[in-house]
């Protein structure tokens, strides 16, 4: 039994040892182990509490995933943020010492944190005003493609090759983004067309909206148009413009179609397609 309570006290004694002085606070080893087991605990709950706030709180809503996402994230960084001062309270820690040692980290973190702070704060306004969302075709500083994920920090493209490509938040922000589905997604796209002099401009008209409707890809409810854009140098310049949905994420799929079924309804109507033409005029020298 003394042999017990000895080594009871010499344990008790350990976790007495100070490690460190906050202000007129002494850190032991078992204030040191109090507050790690604290910790742990408090970030199980608000994993939790995370979990708890995007599936019940806000499944039944119709809150976009993002943004539930997002509340759940701030209500996180609170309940962390309050706990961890609680915490700190009933460890009896003098908290203005933790004041001066904060201020003089912050100063020095906060420059290298500036980028993430930056994009995080663009992530909110993102995820809160929804100027682009999950399922979005768009196109930001040359890439192109769906969103997949919108996260605080930054947003998940896929691009036609299957390419995930990680752009920063603040990307969305300060750059100009073009959102190809934004209202829906119903893209009208313009194939310039351009044919020779002797064609006849209603015949053209004709046959460019006999390819179009014939294309599977091409709405029906949305008819397609053309329009006649002027005399070229050496061609009668049309557009023809049709509307799709199939082919918002393949545009150039949807181009090379039409072109190559232009070009084979031109041919079996005579209609040609110019090539450019010059008139060459020779003078001669009437001196000699």
């Amino acid at each position: 039994m003394e042999f017990a309570q000895h080594y009871s006290n010499q344990f008790q004694e350990f976790l007495q040892i100070p490690l460190l002085k906050l202000g007129n606070t002494v850190l032991t080893i078992w204030t040191v182990i109090y507050l790690l087991i604290l910790v742990i605990l408090l970030l199980f709950v608000t994993g939790r509490l995370k979990r708890w706030v995007v599936r019940r709180l806000l499944a039944g809503s119709n809150v976009d995933i993002g943004v539930r996402e997002a509340v759940a994230s701030i209500v996180s960084y609170l309940v962390i943020f309050v706990g961890f001062l609680i915490i700190l309270q009933t460890t009896g820690i003098d908290l203005r010492g933790l004041t001066i040692l904060a201020g003089a980290l912050g100063i020095g973190v906060g420059f290298g944190l500036q980028d993430i702070t930056t994009n995080f704060i663009s992530g909110l306004i993102i995820l809160l005003e929804r100027p682009i969302k999950v399922g979005d075709r768009i196109e930001v500083e040359k890439t192109v493609g769906d969103i997949t994920k919108i996260s605080l920090r930054a947003t998940t493209i896929i691009t036609n090759d299957n390419i995930a490509v990680i752009v920063p938040n603040t990307q969305f922000i300060s750059s100009t983004v073009i959102n190809w589905s934004h209202t829906d997604r119903d893209v009208r796209f313009n194939i310039p067309v351009g044919v020779s002099y002797q064609s006849d401009p209603e015949k053209v008209r004709e046959l460019l909206l006999e390819v179009a409707e014939s294309h599977s890809g091409v709405l029906k409810e949305s008819k397609p148009d053309v329009l006649f854009d002027g005399f070229g140098d050496s061609s009668l310049n049309f557009t023809l413009r049709v509307w799709s949905r199939l082919y918002i994420t393949r545009p150039g799929v949807l181009r090379s179609e039409l072109n190559f079924a232009i070009c084979k309804k031109f041919r079996e109507n005579g209609i040609e397609i110019p090539y450019p033409q010059r008139d060459i005029h020779i003078r001669s020298d009437s001196t000699k």
